[in-house]
């Protein structure tokens, strides 16, 4: 009867939090629009990876194309610098990916331990926090203290609220950061591989031109993808990536063009 009676009162409580969200959100529509964005984010926790592993694939593996070219080097040697650099390059953003997702499930792991130690040695303390997050929330008087009892009744959700509301910790579930890295990777590899395809065509005549062509194209999708994933339009974001990957290219065969000079 008690575990029905608690479980009704949490039901009764989580409705009432509910409401006033429902509230909220209809008169905020801006952060509706952002809410919806975090969800079409989490639904996809992948793309993220493949945007971004896939834009510094294109970029740094068009700018070794570029750079090649103005050096005045032979398509061997640019396929051979351009497959050096989607594998190295590759494994390096993985591997940097995996470390930064591993890194902060590490520190949520040592802050949710020195949260439930203070729980248990600090009840007094922790309830008091609890009482002031959910003051800032706008729970006064009955409605403050019987948040502060059903939150405080189960440990798992205390935990989660004082991970969340006074840690600013948001806790991915299922995430993997082994599979985040490797997605980071394959995308990285697989979007960078695209600018080095006219060179792989035998007698392929103006190879750098078409590697420009399918690379900025390229650029310009991935680019519009991060409408996905942020408040971007897919039209600016594609126009904010062709940008950048241009002046990476611009940049690399000046470069190349340069050391050429000074060699020969």
């Amino acid at each position: 009867m008690a575990k029905r009676t608690q479980k009704q009162n949490i039901d009764g409580y989580l409705q009432e939090v509910l409401a006033r969200k429902e509230k909220y959100l209809s008169e905020n529509e801006q952060y509706r629009k952002h809410e919806n964005l975090y969800h079409r984010h989490v639904a996809g926790k992948y793309i993220g990876d493949f945007i971004y592993g896939a834009n510094d694939g294109i970029i740094t593996t068009f700018a070794v194309i570029a750079g090649s070219f103005g050096a005045s080097l032979t398509p061997m040697v640019i396929i051979i610098l351009g497959f050096a650099n989607l594998l190295a390059d590759g494994i390096s953003m993985g591997a940097s990916n995996f470390l930064g997702r591993k890194s902060e499930q590490d520190y949520a792991q040592a802050q949710r331990q020195k949260e439930e130690w203070e729980i248990d040695h600090l009840r007094e303390i922790e309830v008091e926090e609890i009482r002031e997050i959910y003051e800032r929330k706008g729970f006064v008087g009955k409605d403050l203290e019987r948040a502060v009892e059903i939150i405080t009744s189960d440990k798992k959700v205390w935990l989660d609220t004082m991970m969340r509301d006074e840690l600013n910790i948001i806790e991915e579930k299922n995430n993997d950061p082994v599979r985040h890295g490797l997605a980071t990777f394959a995308s990285f590899v697989v979007a960078g591989l695209f600018p080095l395809l006219p060179y792989l065509v035998p007698n392929m005549p103006s190879p750098f031109l078409l590697s420009i062509l399918v690379g900025g194209s390229t650029l310009f999708f991935i680019g519009g993808l991060r409408s996905l994933v942020t408040a971007v339009s897919w039209l600016k974001g594609g126009l904010e990536v062709l940008a950048i990957g241009s002046a990476a290219a611009i940049a690399a065969y000046m470069v190349g063009k340069i050391v050429e000079g000074f060699i020969r």
